[in-house]
């Protein structure tokens, strides 16, 4: 039962006791193995009003009025209220092996006889302060709970598969309202998708303010790969604030991308689409924003302990050295200065979950919604005399420099384009569309080599320059020079000067 106290909520003093972070609580259960969870029966109407206080929560009903002897739902102050008790009635046990959100209580343990012990002790804790749990929503001494939205066990932590479900049967949204709801469910689990800004920037156009709701086949896409995306989530492990924290860190054209890291096993997953001043900053500056954004939201895990930062932009290795720095830069090294970390050079071959993050989702969706029928390549690898063995060799790993990623086969952080229309699809529009300028040959051959590969590329991009109309029409080297033709008389002193130098004087 819940009351409209907006009356009364608009004269209460606030009080703010600070709530946990879901993060921090699942940080603590690190190397446990056994879990048992109780939640709290009606959690608030177990705190009674204090006395003389009652007629404050007054409300009216068809049968008269009435008051609260207990604390009631919806007024401002009764999550803090209740929060502090928790906090405080389990004070010795927190921090050790009890980790507590409102009325949900989460004992974990490394063993099961430890484990025994931490449950009695919770339980007593319970009978002495008179509050009482919900038996039916307990769970006692089990390798895996559902805790606040996710499955925790020894191996880390998992999705919820209920939640999933709900994602994977949501229908196509209608309005912004649908929109919004689909995004907010999804992004409870951001931390687990790679990439997770970038593959919902379709959908985030949609809920801006003044933009008319329409729904395009983009939005269908985006929508369906954040649901595939959901069903293939790692298992994502638990830190150990022991061991070395290694980052990973990346940036593209539209997007950066991050990975906490430990003994290789991913951590947490961090992603940022790039609006306004941003999406023009050079490459070494993206790099740089990443790698400070990345610490931001992992200051918690980094800040006390020496880690390693992997990236794939050479020059960030000399970072500490540099004389000179523009005000931009000033301020983003002031800042990394209060982290111990030591910056290593991987190659961007090598850095392929980070170099995945940020550009592959990126290539891929414009990719797919500017020529259509490219995702059908995925069917000619198989058959491809090209790329049929090397598609066929990395079904399971990596060969040669070769990889898998989302159906598509990449050599080195570069697509592989089959036999077919693609690639002279490709050719004439890093030649002729766009903003593009009619290139020369090796201009040309270098715009495409930058994200593509295939064979004998340049023999198809020399033949496609070479035989383009507009430029043997317009090309210079086309043009014969001609006649020499007679200077313009000048009709006073000083108009027209000319001037050559002699050489060989003593």
């Amino acid at each position: 039962m819940c009351c409209d106290c907006r009356a009364i909520n608009k004269i209460t003093i606030k009080y703010r006791h600070p709530i946990p972070r879901l993060d921090d609580m699942l940080d603590e259960l690190h190397g446990s193995s056994i879990f048992s969870k109780i939640d709290s029966k009606s959690g608030y109407h177990q705190i009674r009003i204090k006395e003389g206080d009652e007629w404050k929560t007054t409300f009216k009903t068809k049968f008269g009025l009435y008051e609260w002897l207990v604390m009631p739902f919806g007024l401002t102050n009764a999550p803090s209220t209740f929060m502090r008790l928790m906090n405080h009635v389990f004070r010795d046990c927190i921090g050790r092996f009890v980790v507590v959100y409102f009325d949900d209580i989460l004992i974990y343990s490394k063993s099961l006889s430890d484990h025994v012990d931490h449950l009695r002790q919770v339980l007593l804790v319970l009978r002495e302060n008179h509050l009482f749990a919900n038996v039916d929503k307990c769970t006692f001494c089990v390798d895996n709970v559902i805790f606040l939205g996710f499955v925790v066990s020894k191996q880390g932590v998992h999705v919820d598969p209920e939640k999933i479900k709900a994602i994977q049967e949501w229908s196509i949204p209608t309005n912004v309202s649908k929109v919004r709801s689909f995004h907010g469910l999804a992004s409870f689990y951001r931390h687990f998708v790679p990439n997770f800004s970038t593959l919902a920037s379709p959908l985030n156009e949609l809920v801006k303010k003044d933009i008319v709701f329409l729904w395009q086949e983009k939005h269908c896409l985006a929508l369906q790969e954040i649901k595939q995306k959901l069903t293939q989530v790692p298992v994502l492990a638990l830190p150990d604030f022991n061991k070395t924290f290694e980052l990973e860190c990346d940036a593209s054209r539209i997007g950066i991308g991050a990975m906490l890291l430990q003994g290789g096993h991913p951590i947490t997953y961090f992603s940022e689409k790039l609006h306004g001043a941003a999406l023009n900053y050079p490459t070494y500056d993206k790099e740089l924003y990443a790698l400070v954004r990345a610490l931001q939201t992992w200051e918690h895990y980094l800040v006390t302990k020496e880690f390693v930062i992997h990236s794939d932009h050479e020059s960030l290795k000399y970072l500490k050295g540099q004389g000179k720095l523009n005000k931009r830069h000033a301020k983003w090294v002031e800042y990394l200065e209060q982290f111990p970390y030591v910056i290593k050079y991987k190659k961007g071959s090598t850095n392929v979950v980070a170099n995945a993050l940020s550009r592959r989702h990126v290539l891929l969706n414009i990719l797919g919604s500017q020529i259509l029928g490219f995702n059908d390549i995925k069917e000619l690898y198989e058959k491809d005399p090209d790329f049929a063995n090397f598609y066929l060799l990395c079904i399971q790993k990596p060969y040669q420099g070769y990889y898998i990623f989302e159906g598509f086969l990449f050599k080195e952080n570069k697509l592989c384009i089959p036999q077919g229309s693609i690639r002279k699809i490709l050719v004439k529009e890093s030649h002729e569309g766009g903003l593009m300028g009619h290139f020369g040959i090796e201009k040309n051959l270098l715009l495409l080599k930058e994200k593509f590969f295939w064979p004998h590329m340049k023999r198809d991009v020399q033949r496609f320059c070479t035989r383009c109309i507009t430029c043997l029409q317009a090309k210079s080297t086309t043009k014969p020079h001609g006649l020499y033709t007679p200077l313009p008389k000048s009709n006073a002193p000083w108009v027209d000067i000319s001037m050559d130098f002699v050489l060989g004087l003593p």
